[in-house]
């Protein structure tokens, strides 16, 4: 399940990108470019798992799954959500320039970090805890942290302003879905510290599917009234 899971979530979360980016391309929506590269990641992110428990340790995957899953793709998705709320663009836009840099200053830090491959678990989930060098695991609870809140409560403000509006009822259950489906993997991660590991693939798959399932549902055209 450590290998199937993973293959899952990163194929649901390529067909999530595709859509995406059919809207991007029909729409030119920059939250629809930011969350298509925050599920890019997410699904590189997922597929490094399944390959780890396909095939075993590999540094070069190890390093992408990091940037990928462990850094960036919460931070992307919250990044497109503030797109799509925020009323203030050049504020939000500074803060996708802070963000693209933070991006690199990671994507560097995790490719020049030293690694100590026994530290990972045969047969278990992969861990930051081959990274050894200094200072580099304590970055990640920023971008977590950073784009969890944007996703999670972008997505939760939006059901409220739904319901205080009477909105339509498939777009205030599509926000929930997005909002639940956002919070699940962050969770994950929690009980895999725990020692919990088999919930750990299986949030970042339920939460793909929630996240998917709640964009399609707030995206629907309403339906005419007779």
């Amino acid at each position: 399940m450590n290998s199937v899971l993973p293959l899952v979530s990163g194929a649901v979360s390529l067909a999530f990108t595709a859509f995406l980016l059919q809207r991007f391309a029909s729409r030119k929506g920059m939250h629809h470019l930011a969350w298509s590269l925050g599920m890019l990641l997410y699904a590189a992110g997922g597929l490094c798992e399944a390959w780890y428990g396909f095939f075993g340790w590999s540094a070069t995957v190890f390093r992408v799954w990091y940037i990928c899953g462990a850094f960036l793709a919460a931070a992307w998705l919250g990044q497109g959500t503030l797109y799509l709320l925020a009323r203030r663009r050049p504020w939000v836009h500074a803060l996708a320039a802070v963000l693209v840099l933070g991006s690199l200053f990671a994507a560097v830090r995790v490719a020049t970090a030293l690694l100590d491959p026994s530290l990972a678990a045969a047969g278990r989930q992969m861990t930051g805890k081959v990274i050894v060098s200094p200072g580099v695991r304590t970055l990640t609870p920023i971008f977590n942290v950073y784009g969890t809140l944007a996703l999670v409560g972008g997505a939760a403000w939006s059901a409220w302003l739904l319901l205080r509006s009477r909105g339509l009822p498939h777009r205030v259950v599509g926000s929930v879905l997005i909002a639940v489906g956002a919070l699940l993997p962050a969770l994950g991660g929690s009980f895999s510290r725990l020692g919990l590991d088999a919930l750990l693939y299986a949030s970042e798959l339920l939460g793909a599917l929630l996240m998917f399932a709640g964009f399609l549902l707030s995206t629907r055209p309403a339906q005419p009234r007779p």
